[in-house]
């Protein structure tokens, strides 16, 4: 009976066990089917639409649709930038083929279609990639018909290879007015992530100088898109499911002039000397003609890549720097056509008056033990500030600069002038990257002894040399626009500017485009007139420095000669003009390193800039010399 119940119990318990086993694996199993249960639920009833839309996505392709750039036109509507279409071979990096060996093969057949090296479109990857890692690569530029042909037929063999149709910058005026125009370039990353660039993407082509930068929100369109369905391979199955056309930007009108811009390049390019100038309105400040010379092609911009080697050779200082702007980044002692500054700001402070005779019996003026000569040491005798303007006497002018000299930090009456008059500040001028440039005072000078950086702190004589336009004074041509053009209306310091207006595609008018005079300062009429009388005298009379070169010029002219010490290099030469001198339209400023006297190289450059302005013909390009000196 013990046995028999002993092995009853064990049986019992084998059961048990055998129960706790199945209810477990059945709970597991219950547990395991609840969670699939839950995760089919999740995929197919929370998650459906959104995988849903992966899949389409993956069947569906999006194609950005290049918007045409606004041109830009001089005030008479002559194309300075235009667009032409251009059809490109192009390679999309992200729809090559899987594998090393496939995309080799596929660059092989690419290379052999286009009968270039394997190895010139291996490097063209690297280096278009390298400026901008997610757009398409450019082979080819303008490819032919059968070319496109050929490829639509084959795409299958060529995944990744593709023919866009793209518009390009065209310059139909070649080089013309290159500096103020700019270029465009696809963006780069570091542009990418600046807020000015908030919105373009990737591959998308923006204003990189000159106007093109400055209205870059104006020129550029907006870009549209084509979605269509592609297949496993990437290839475009049907028509496009949708699309959204480009909208075009606006166009550009500027207040250049093209033919004043054209004679006063070719007036640079005949001399050969690197200079600039610029032209503008007196009553509006509108930039009638600007440039640099040299200059450069900027059709060298619209090519897929710019190599190092074009770079280096626009930038070369033994090339004469072409890239370099020196209409508003030159900055250059002014000599003598500084003086109408220096005039204003002694008769603004009292320290001569429009009669005033200064003696001049040696040619030279002394401080202490140091001399300054007149130029050439010419003795011109008693002049008051009209005839000092006529005969450019120095001497008068020296003794100016010594009675306006301050040992304030930021100067006295000379230096305040010459701010007031947009020397030593950027004009404001709708271009990007305008230097300063520089007018010395006390502060400027000490601060450079305090740091070792100079062998003596500010004197009197810097104030001297600084009323004739030399020693450490640094302007442009624009600047010295700007500072005749307010002698001429008077009292408007103008905000020069090039553009005029935007239009969109249509030509209706969307923007004019009028700045405000950056400030006004107050020039009594009797100083105006006298200034003016000695810079007409100056071109028009006999003794006057530019006679030779304006004494017959049939409009009156305004003008004044400067010859300029630069240190390390021969005198610079400048010109500024106003004319007419009656009632002046424009104001121009030329200069050219090492040209020499300012009769000799930029007052010729001048007068071909306004007898185009004025249209004259049969004008005598040359300027002669009317007494042994010129100043």
């Amino acid at each position: 009976m013990m046995s028999g119940g002993v092995s009853g119990g064990a049986e019992n318990r084998q059961a048990s066990r055998f129960s706790l086993r199945i209810a477990v694996l059945g709970g597991a199993a219950l547990v395991l089917f609840a969670v699939i249960f839950l995760r089919l639920w999740y995929l197919e009833v929370l998650s459906g639409d959104e995988y849903l839309a992966e899949a389409q996505d993956n069947q569906v392709r999006e194609f950005t649709v290049q918007a045409p750039r606004g041109e830009i036109l001089d005030a008479d509507g002559k194309p300075l930038v235009t667009n032409r279409t251009a059809l490109a071979l192009q390679i999309r990096t992200d729809e090559l083929p899987v594998g090393r060996e496939r995309q080799a093969q596929l660059l092989r057949r690419t290379a052999e279609l286009i009968e270039t090296p394997v190895e010139r479109i291996r490097k063209e990857i690297r280096l278009q990639t390298l400026e901008a890692p997610a757009s398409p690569v450019t082979l080819e530029r303008d490819v032919p018909y059968k070319l496109v042909y050929y490829l639509s037929e084959h795409q299958r063999d060529y995944p990744g290879v593709t023919i866009d149709r793209i518009y390009v910058r065209r310059y139909p005026q070649g080089t013309l007015a290159a500096h103020a125009l700019g270029y465009v370039r696809e963006i780069n990353e570091e542009q990418l992530a600046e807020p000015q660039w908030k919105g373009i993407e990737s591959g998308d082509f923006i204003g990189q100088d000159g106007l093109e930068y400055s209205y870059d929100s104006v020129l550029r369109g907006v870009n549209g898109a084509t979605r269509v369905q592609v297949d496993a391979d990437g290839l475009p199955t049907g028509k496009a499911l949708s699309t959204r056309e480009p909208e075009a930007g606006n166009d550009l009108i500027t207040s250049l002039d093209v033919d004043v811009q054209r004679a006063a390049e070719e007036a640079m390019e005949a001399r050969g000397l690197p200079g600039a100038f610029a032209a503008i309105n007196v009553n509006t400040g509108g930039v009638v003609a600007l440039g640099s010379y040299p200059t450069y092609d900027p059709a060298v911009f619209s090519k897929p890549i710019v190599t190092e080697s074009t770079y280096e050779r626009l930038t070369a200082e033994d090339q004469g720097n072409p890239l370099f702007n020196r209409a508003i980044k030159g900055g250059y002692p002014t000599g003598s056509t500084f003086k109408p500054i220096t005039a204003l700001a002694a008769l603004d402070s009292g320290n001569v008056t429009t009669t005033e005779v200064i003696g001049d019996s040696t040619g030279f003026f002394s401080v202490g033990t140091q001399r300054f000569y007149n130029a050439g040491q010419a003795v011109l005798g008693s002049q008051s500030l009209q005839g000092a303007l006529q005969v450019s006497s120095d001497v008068f002018f020296y003794n100016l600069g010594f009675r306006t000299n301050s040992q304030e930090p930021d100067g006295g009456a000379l230096q305040e002038w010459a701010r007031q008059l947009s020397l030593g500040s950027q004009t404001g001028i709708d271009l990007p990257n305008e230097e300063p440039g520089r007018i010395p005072d006390p502060k400027w000078r000490n601060e450079l002894y305090a740091d070792g950086l100079t062998d003596r702190e500010w004197t009197v004589g810097d104030n001297i040399n600084l009323s004739v336009g030399q020693g450490d004074l640094a302007a442009d041509p624009l600047q010295m626009a700007v500072a005749y053009a307010t002698i001429g209306n008077g009292s408007d310091v103008m905000r020069p500017h090039l553009g005029l207006r935007v239009e969109d595609p249509s030509g209706r008018t969307v923007q004019e485009i009028t700045p405000e005079p950056r400030r006004t300062v107050e020039i009594e009429d009797d100083w105006r007139q006298t200034i003016m009388a000695g810079l007409e005298a100056a071109a028009m009379s006999p003794g006057g420095t530019s006679y030779g070169c304006f004494g017959n010029f049939p409009i009156p002219i305004a003008g004044k000669t400067g010859t300029a010490e630069r240190y390390g290099y021969e005198d610079q030469s400048w010109y500024v003009a106003l004319a007419p001198a009656e009632n002046p339209e424009i104001a121009v400023a030329v200069t050219m390193e090492e040209g020499g006297f300012g009769a000799d190289s930029a007052a010729p450059a001048t007068k071909q800039i306004l007898a185009e302005y004025f249209e004259l013909e049969r004008v005598d390009p040359g300027c002669g010399v009317e007494t042994g000196r010129i100043e």
